[in-house]
Order: C-alpha cells, then structure tokens, then sequence
C-alpha cells in the first residue's frame, strides 16, 4: 500500500488566481477542518470499506454502497473513510450536507440541554407540540419562508414533503370545486372514498415533466421521471408527464434553437393540461428549478414563469420541488427566486429537505385543509431537526454562505471552461452548464462508461464527486466550499481527464 497528498495538477487557474477578497472562509466555521484530500489505498474503498460493507450486506442490501465513511474523523467539506483516505466531498451526500462534516457549532447545538431533551423526549407533532414548537420554527425555518408562502408543515423527508403537497393540492382542488371550505362532504363522498370510487377518491392527477425526480414513495414515485430503475414493477397512478426542453450549449450560442423549444414544450405542456379536464384533470403542477437526478437539465428563468402562469390560468396548483435546489445551492437561498415572479405569481407550495436537513411545505393559508387529521402522522417532521435547521440559518446568514457560494460559482465556472477548453477534455466534455446557479455545476461525457470512469478516478485522487442523468458530472458541495477547494477541485480533474 501506498500514501500520497493529492494537491493540483498545475498552478492555480488564472480565474480563481483573480478571485475577489473573501469574506469567508471554511475555516471560519471548521478551523480544523484538513488542508487538502490524501489516499492511502489503491482503490477507493479500500479493503477495510470493502469489508464494512460486506458486514452490512449480511443482513442489508449493500449494492449501493459507494463509500464507507468515518463520520467521527471527517470535517468540513472532508469525508474520511474507513481507510483514512481523506475526500475533497463535492457530492454532500446527494447534496444532502449544508455547511460540512462536524461544524463545531453544530456540535455545540447537539450538547445543548435543549437539544438532547427534544431528543429524547421526541413528540408526536401533529398532536402533542412541545411548548417551544412556534417559537422554534419562528426563529429557524419560517425565517427563510418563500415569498407569499407563510404556512409550513414539517415532514420526514423530501419523498414525503412532496407527497404531502400532492395531498394538500388534490384537497384544495375539490374544495374550490365544492363551492369552499365550509361546503360538508356528502355521504355518498364518504362512503365511496373508503372503497377506492369516485367522487370520494376523484380521477385527479399530478403532472410532472420527463427526467425529473420527486422520490420513491408511491405517489412521489409516480411523478417521478428520471430512470427506470426506480419504478419498474411498481404500481403507479396514471399520472401525465410533459416534455422538457432539450437544450443545446453553449446558451449564448443557440439562443433562437433553445428559445424554439422552449416554446414547443411549453405549447405540449398546455395541451396536456387542457386534454386532461375530460378524464384526470391536473390538480398539480410540479417542477424542479433545476432537473437534478435526470442530468442537470436547465431551462431559462422566462420558460418557468410560464410553466407557473399557465398553470393558474387553468386551475391547477403548482409546486416548486427545491429538495435538491434550496438552501443556497444556486447562489440563491431558494433556485426559484431568479425566475422574476411577480405579486400574485408566486408558488402555491415549495418542498424543500436535504441540505435543509429537516423537511416540510411552505405553502398558502387558502391550501390548508378544511377538516384536522387530513395531512397528519405520527411525527411530522422531528423538532431537533427543526433545532439544526435553525442553527444552520443563523450561520448561513452570519457568514453570507449564500453569496459566498454565489461568488465562488461564479470563478470556478470560469476555471472549468478553461480547463474544458484544453487538449485534454477534448471529445470526452461536452455541454458545461449552470453558470449563474452558484456551485450547481455540471457536464457531460462523452459516454455513460467514460462517465462511471471519471467519477472512479476522481475518488482515487481524493475527490468524492458524483453523476446523474445517463452520463452527467455534477457538483454538490456544501455550502462553506471555498477557494482552496476549487483549486483542488478544478486541478484533479484535469488530471484526471489528461489520464483518461
């Protein structure tokens, strides 16, 4: 076996040598957090993360196993593994960790009395709040409400925050059809409903778009698009699906192409909409701000503002899935927030968890059900998840985390494109995108197996990056990911693609 410090492959790119005087550094929040990545092994996992894994396959399905981290000695934006190969982590967990491994002031949150007895004590929400429930949601997740969004419900995970918009959509839906709030259920909606009939359980629908992602369970699964993998032998609701623009880049290049089909989805969209009135009328409307787990695919700020008007002209709700997107990811503290919404134009609902680490809906005060126990379970969302959030928000706008991501998206895009632009990526990168999306960057290679390739190499030179779609790149990091991170980054990888 053999150890070695990964540092980059050549000098600093001349766009991150430019970079502007930070006002933050991971340091700032990690002050121990490791200098740069380092392998041990010859293949990551090495043989002590091959082994874990195979312990857990005795009784669980370990095929999905990418690494096997040691969550105690990692820090920062460092994933340590089993091995103690140290990992530059520009995935985050599936974009899953929002300021880093072991932030001590995180830590210090988790030994707080506070914390450890909502812990312990963990409530049934729906029913029995703790007394501090409304300040801690005032204080944490209501501080970063959507605009004209003042309602929250809080949910397990980001599968079931959009089941939950789903719900809330199909019953506002038929309460505007049965004249308001206060207009009872017949007896004849009751009684059919328990069967699995109509009226009670009315042939209405959620559309979503081809290659989008909304998750696993059965009805998040049905508006899901993105691979057969995941739906295959399950049942599903006969749910509508539009088509996505396919776009071609550079942007700036094909504007009048790209403007063209923009136009053409969005006419098949409106036509799914109308044609579905006579058997399953949409009741919802959900999108991604960015389609994440079908490949990165963007869209232009104009294209989403009409996704959402033609929406409302036809009465359906519309839903903003922000799981993967929210939380600073794209430069902004919600994705949709560029899209130039106007007073009255706003979401019905945006879902949200992930780098959020709790998860829920923000949504109207005219979207919530007219009778209790119609969107309700046991937990509702766990209150130290609630506690972490709200700490993470404090320092999120402390240290400018979103602006900073901006800021640094913005230079590294510029570092990729020359790297990009060399020998070396030629015919293996192509369609570099998000310029203007903070660090929620990605491309394509030239073939899903180059793609699997690059990824592997990454991981062996000390970065832990990830894929989506058939054969896309795309970066996740966390939020605190900075300068020297970039050079890092924006160095191993053409390193690897010169050995590829």
């Amino acid at each position: 076996m053999f150890s070695r410090t990964i540092r980059s492959a050549s000098k600093t790119p001349l766009a991150l040598q430019s970079i502007a005087v930070r006002h933050f550094s991971s340091l700032d929040l990690i002050p121990d957090e490791f200098s740069g990545p380092s392998v041990k092994t010859e293949k990551v996992p090495g043989p002590k993360g091959l082994a874990a894994s195979a312990d857990v396959g005795i009784f669980q399905d370990p095929r999905t196993h990418v690494v096997i981290p040691n969550y105690e000695e990692s820090k920062g934006n460092y994933l340590v593994d089993a091995d103690g190969n140290v990992l530059l982590d520009v995935f985050a967990q599936i974009s899953s960790i929002g300021l880093g491994y072991n932030v001590p002031a995180l830590l210090e949150l988790a030994k707080t009395d506070e914390f450890a007895k909502a812990a312990m004590n963990r409530p049934a929400l729906g029913s029995f709040p703790p007394v501090q429930w409304a300040e801690w949601l005032r204080t944490g997740l209501l501080t970063v409400q959507p605009k004209g969004l003042d309602q929250l419900i809080t949910t397990l995970c980001g599968s079931s925050a959009n089941e939950t918009a789903f719900k809330c959509s199909f019953m506002a839906y038929r309460q505007r059809e049965r004249g308001g709030p206060d207009v009872p259920f017949t007896k004849e909606e009751m009684d059919s409903c328990m069967d699995n009939h109509s009226p009670g359980a009315p042939q209405l629908s959620v559309l979503s778009f081809k290659s989008g992602f909304h998750g696993r369970l059965f009805g998040s699964l049905s508006a899901t698009r993105s691979k057969a993998i995941h739906k295959v032998d399950i049942p599903a609701f006969d749910w509508p699906a539009a088509p996505f623009p396919e776009l071609k880049y550079p942007l700036n290049e094909n504007v009048k192409e790209n403007e063209a089909e923009e136009k053409r989805c969005l006419e098949e969209y409106e036509k799914i909409l109308v044609e579905s009135k006579s058997t399953r009328p949409v009741a919802a409307v959900i999108i991604e701000p960015i389609l994440s787990e079908g490949g990165d695919r963007h869209a232009s700020n104009e294209y989403f503002r009409q996704l959402r008007l033609i929406a409302k002209k036809h009465g359906a709700y519309f839903i903003v899935d922000e799981v993967q997107t929210g939380v600073g990811a794209t430069g902004t503290f919600w994705a949709h927030e560029k899209w130039g919404l106007q007073e009255g134009e706003e979401p019905d609902f945006v879902t949200f968890s992930k780098k959020m680490q709790a998860a829920g809906v923000f949504h109207k005060k005219d979207t919530r059900p007219n009778a209790p126990y119609r969107n309700y379970n046991t937990w509702m969302g766990d209150p130290i998840r609630a506690l972490q959030a709200r700490e993470m928000i404090r320092l999120i706008k402390q240290h400018d985390l979103v602006r900073h991501t901006a800021s640094t998206g913005s230079s590294l895009a510029e570092s990729f494109k020359s790297v990009f632009g060399s020998s070396a990526a030629s015919g293996k990168v192509m369609n570099f995108r998000g310029e203007g999306d903070g660090t929620y960057l990605a491309w394509d290679m030239a073939t899903p197996q180059l793609r699997d390739a690059f990824v592997g190499k990454m991981r062996v030179n000390g970065v832990q990056i990830g894929g989506c779609g058939e054969q896309t790149v795309r970066l996740r990091p966390m939020l605190t990911f900075g300068e020297k991170h970039a050079e890092i980054l924006v160095g191993t990888t053409e390193k690897v693609l010169k050995e590829l």
